[in-house]
């Protein structure tokens, strides 16, 4: 690779979804940091649906140089979101050529990325792509995810295994890092939430958070997922009455059932949050993580959903973590979790309730509560992959004569 220019790199790194952004802070923050290169960001899809407009949790820590509407109020399935892609691929054409970006930066999967990583790769700009690599079956975003990495220049992989994925699928070597997961990043200057601040969580009638719950659509029909989160919260109000914390699911489609089943249980049982900024959240796991109580009682509490907080951040913390049904399937997992499958039908669970398609999941919780230890291995880096990637964009100079021009490498 020949040395950068002479002038200060271009990258504009593109943000579509709260949690995304999250992941993104500290690659954010290295860039802006490093004096070789110069910050440029736009938000996008997700970021700007109301109610909750999480582009202004960006806007605190970054300066918005675009905003691309893609979604739109009321969408509800994948053709809705085909629509909202070529809508985004369309804008980000238009902010391509005003800011004049060497680098574009994405992450993950969602189709906010995929616009982005295809508008670019189209228009002749180098795209840089985090978590590249990774497996996650139980979702449709999977075949996105391999799709951008195809379109993408370098790939920045949380984990080994991702990294040797990326190359079987024809990727260069010299373009391909494990960098980790930006996810670990600072996790371990997250101060733990204090008795104060979480009684905006704890149910006083029901005693300290045992359980915060993030269930994101999975992919499956309709009823699949009103029954899959509809039992879990049985199962959770039958263990802990209402010291259980809800969490809003992201907007993917099927999101509507989820929220609509949601409200059915948190009325007058749990405690709900639309979303929390993402240093509450995490501040918010580091206190699960501490055991409370003593002889039987004496347990962490845990995270139960299908987010991938649970296998990453959760891991990284020591929060025992349940994961339920299909969405993750695939995914490398420290050893926090404990997964419960979901089986349509009829089964029946320990609790003695009736009718269950998730058997077994109280007794996954139990043990995620009471066996899982402080210190958790997990491949996902040490805590400094934004400097990592900063310091790819740096030292690779993506105007080099050949290199946007994509050739398989075997």
């Amino acid at each position: 690779m020949s040395a950068r220019r002479a002038t200060k790199r271009r990258v504009l790194v593109v943000t579509g979804s709260r949690a995304e952004f999250g992941l993104l802070r500290p690659v954010m923050a290295a860039i802006r940091k490093n004096k070789k290169l110069e910050l440029r960001v736009c938000v996008a899809g997700e970021h700007l649906l109301g109610p909750a407009l999480t582009w202004r949790e960006v806007a605190k820590e970054f300066r918005i140089d675009a905003k691309v509407p893609m979604q739109r109020a009321g969408d509800r399935g994948r053709r809705d979101h085909a629509a909202a892609c070529g809508r985004g691929m369309t804008e980000f054409a238009s902010v391509y050529k005003r800011i004049e970006p060497e680098w574009v930066v994405v992450l993950g999967d969602r189709i906010e990325a995929f616009a982005a990583a295809s508008a670019a790769s189209i228009a002749g700009i180098a795209v840089c792509h985090i978590h590249g690599g990774d497996r996650a079956e139980g979702i449709a975003d999977e075949a996105m995810r391999h799709a951008i990495t195809k379109l993408s220049h370098l790939h920045c992989a949380a984990t080994k295994q991702s990294a040797e994925r990326i190359v079987k699928m024809g990727e260069p070597k010299n373009r391909v890092f494990v960098t980790g997961s930006p996810a670990v990043d600072g996790l371990r200057g997250i101060k733990m939430m204090g008795d104060r601040e979480a009684k905006e969580y704890d149910n006083p009638d029901f005693g300290w958070l045992r359980a915060v719950v993030l269930l994101h659509p999975s992919g499956l029909p309709a009823n699949d997922e009103r029954r899959l989160t509809s039992y879990i919260l049985e199962v959770l109000h039958w263990m802990f009455c209402g010291s259980v914390l809800v969490l809003g699911p992201n907007r993917d489609p099927g999101h509507e059932v989820i929220e609509k089943e949601i409200a059915r249980w948190t009325e007058g049982c749990f405690v709900f949050r639309r979303h929390l900024p993402r240093d509450v959240f995490l501040g918010l796991l580091k206190r699960l993580a501490r055991r409370v109580g003593d002889g039987q009682d004496h347990a962490r509490g845990i995270l139960i959903g299908n987010s991938s907080a649970g296998l990453i951040e959760a891991a990284a913390m020591g929060v025992p973590a349940v994961n339920v049904g299909p969405r993750q399937a695939g995914r490398e997992r420290g050893d926090n979790v404990v997964d419960v499958a979901y089986r349509p039908g009829h089964a029946r669970s320990t609790s003695g309730l009736a009718d269950k398609c998730i058997p077994g999941l109280d007794d996954a919780i139990l043990e995620a509560a009471h066996g899982v230890r402080a210190s958790c291995k997990h491949p996902y880096g040490d805590g400094r992959s934004g400097e990592r990637i900063a310091g790819l964009l740096t030292r690779i100079d993506p105007r080099e004569d050949g290199f946007v021009r994509k050739r398989i490498g075997y």
